[in-house]
């Protein structure tokens, strides 16, 4: 029993509420709050304080919550350890855009030889993955960004992907062989939204070359921004693998993306203390297999 409190107290901490965490466990408010308070009369010492309307751990809260994450990862991996090998869900997290672009081939071969395994996948930023592969909501998660090096992590960097900047064909940098920071200056841009890496990336570079930014608007999907640049609204910093069709089909002008900065990779993650059970691994090497099928690493 103490371990469902245990379960329900790192998603207090998580959300900081008991309402919220009351909402993404299917419990009613009161009942998070009977659990929270049974768990402090076990530990002798309050878990939480208020502050405002939102919660915040208190000393003892902050020196159990490692302990009850990690009581909670291995009754879930203990779980996976007796269950079958071929059953039960795997959870993935990604962003938009190797949602979309990249992971598709790997998931349909996957279903191909595991027809019992349920996949969930999950969207979110590059920050937030690796948060949630570290607290352990996810199992495996692909994101795009310079080489990680979280100690806590095994990371398999799968390939490098190539920066694009995309344009109509009229656009005065149409004819260029490739776009550095500085060919941007006054141009509107078209932007993903806040937390992706390569948006980032540019609004770093702008900054440090003195270049105001003009954002003419964001979004979450690639799909809305390449249509609002076919539109004319601006110009647009994407990885070249989610332009494939349009470079095929000619809708838009692609042009390289030049920096001093450190390139971007496909890099599949997943935690150290993770137990990998056969589909999963089945997985990480299909897609880890990849970049070396094609010589890249």
């Amino acid at each position: 029993m103490e371990l469902l409190y245990l379960h329900t107290f790192c998603e207090v901490a998580r959300w900081g509420s008991f309402t919220r965490a009351a909402e993404q466990l299917g419990y009613a408010q009161p009942t998070v709050t009977a659990q929270m308070q049974k768990l402090e009369q076990s530990y002798g010492a309050p878990l939480f304080e208020r502050y405002g309307r939102g919660l915040r751990l208190t000393q003892a809260g902050g020196t159990l919550l490692p302990y009850a994450r990690e009581l909670t990862r291995l009754y879930g991996e203990s779980k996976e350890v007796v269950s079958s090998h071929t059953h039960g869900p795997i959870r993935i997290g990604t962003i938009d855009t190797l949602a979309a672009f990249f992971l598709p081939p790997y998931l349909q071969d996957f279903r191909k030889k595991f027809p019992d395994i349920e996949l969930l996948l999950h969207t979110a930023s590059e920050g937030e993955l690796v948060r949630q592969i570290k607290d352990g909501y996810l199992d495996i998660g692909l994101i795009f960004d310079r080489q990680n090096t979280d100690a806590e992590l095994v990371t398999h960097a799968v390939r490098q992907e190539e920066l694009v900047v995309i344009m109509p064909h009229e656009h005065r940098l149409a004819a260029s062989a490739r776009i550095t920071i500085a060919d941007l200056a006054g141009e509107a841009l078209v932007l993903t939204e806040e937390g992706c890496t390569y948006r980032g990336m540019l609004l770093e570079a702008l900054g440090e070359a003195g270049i105001p930014q003009r954002i003419a608007c964001q979004f979450s999907n690639p799909e809305a921004v390449k249509q609002c640049v076919w539109c004319g609204m601006g110009v647009a910093l994407l990885p070249a693998m989610a332009v494939e069709r349009e470079r095929k089909d000619g809708s838009l002008t692609i042009v390289p993306f030049h920096s001093d900065k450190p390139p971007f990779f496909v890099q599949l993650i997943y935690h150290k203390k993770k137990w990998l059970s056969s589909s999963m691994e089945s997985l990480v090497q299909s897609i880890a297999r990849s970049s070396h099928e094609r010589g890249e690493f």
